[in-house]
């Protein structure tokens, strides 16, 4: 049987019209698939934007920053972290620039760049027990052998100076008692020696330096005055701009403080390369890291009071009343510690 050309016709137009249907479908398709390929493209690179964590030295209290750098913690958080070395006062300059993201530290100077008028807030801290100890010389066996002597600290108004103040206090030392005097933290223990100062208020690897000269331990600073050491100072700008971005930056934090916790061996490995020290005494050291970094990381009312109490001592921020919400703002700190299993009160 033969078709007729009009059948014929209609053959070839349902078929061209079928062909032009599938090329339509599979360009819709790609289409799709390049849009998608884009959008995600896009997502990574805008999760993976360079963040830039500023810090004053690679001291005890770095520790978890360069642990969550080294260990990848950031990178598993979707972080490019690239850490700064900077003195405390131009962190405060160039997080107001716009130059820096968050600075790594709580402390007098942080908090009195809050007061000062810089919008930020301590949302995290490595620690909430300062690892100093009061070091003095063999015959000098009690604090009160310590008035009118000179006691170095490793800067006039820093965490040293403020929190000695607040330990002697409390041991029945006024700031009038004695003599404080900045020397370059490398050179305290050699100041001992030398007799230029009667006792130093030490941290790590130097406490142990000097215990091993033959000084000895007059007080535990940590241990009578709640203070944060370490952490996380940000913009409240970038706190409402970006607030996951502040949730991860912590969280890798706080797990690399957990990691040390857990991993001896590889803490001992970062202690010795980090802090440029001898096996005992990075394991001296590591004694410390079990005892004051095995807490939550949220910034506590006490602690961020004392460093509001010791600015007020120095006659600073006198004429208003300093509301914990002022300087500091822990609901991620709480949300990631309650993700991470710890007990929050």
């Amino acid at each position: 049987m033969r078709l007729k050309n009009s059948d014929c016709s209609g053959a070839s137009k349902l078929a061209a019209a079928a062909l032009e249907h599938a090329a339509l479908r599979r360009l819709f398709s790609l289409c799709l698939l390049v849009v998608l390929l884009f959008s995600g493209s896009l997502a990574v690179s805008q999760e993976r934007r360079k963040i830039r964590i500023s810090n004053a030295n690679f001291s005890f209290t770095a520790l978890p920053l360069i642990a969550a750098r080294d260990w990848n913690f950031f990178s598993e958080q979707g972080l490019d972290v690239e850490i700064i070395l900077m003195r405390s006062a131009a962190a405060a300059a160039a997080l107001a620039s716009g130059d820096l993201d968050y600075q790594s530290g709580i402390g007098p100077a942080s908090v009195s760049a809050t007061l000062s008028g810089l919008d930020c807030r301590a949302v995290w801290s490595s620690t909430n027990r300062i690892a100093y100890w009061l070091m003095a010389r063999t015959e000098i066996k009690s604090l009160q052998e310590l008035k009118q002597k000179k006691i170095g600290i490793s800067g006039l108004g820093g965490t040293s100076h403020v929190a000695l103040t607040g330990a002697l206090e409390k041991s029945g030392l006024g700031p009038k008692d004695f003599v404080a005097v900045s020397v370059p933290p490398m050179q305290l223990v050699q100041s001992l020696e030398s007799r230029f100062v009667d006792a130093a208020a030490l941290n790590p690897p130097y406490m142990f330096f000097a215990q091993r000269r033959g000084f000895h331990r007059l007080l535990d600073i940590g241990a009578l005055v709640e203070m944060p050491s370490g952490g996380l100072t940000v913009l409240m700008k970038t706190i409402r701009s970006r607030p996951d971005e502040v949730k991860r930056v912590i969280r890798a934090l706080q797990l690399a403080k957990r990691t040390m916790l857990k991993s001896r061996e590889k803490t001992l490995d970062l202690i010795t390369r980090l802090l440029k020290m001898d096996k005992e005494t990075a394991v001296d050291t590591y004694r410390l890291v079990e005892s004051n970094f095995n807490d939550t990381g949220i910034p506590t009312l006490e602690g961020m009071g004392n460093i509001i109490k010791a600015l007020k001592s120095e006659g600073r921020f006198t004429d208003r009343n300093v509301s914990f919400e002022e300087v500091a703002e822990p609901k991620f700190a709480i949300e990631v510690a309650k993700e991470l299993g710890y007990k929050v009160p």
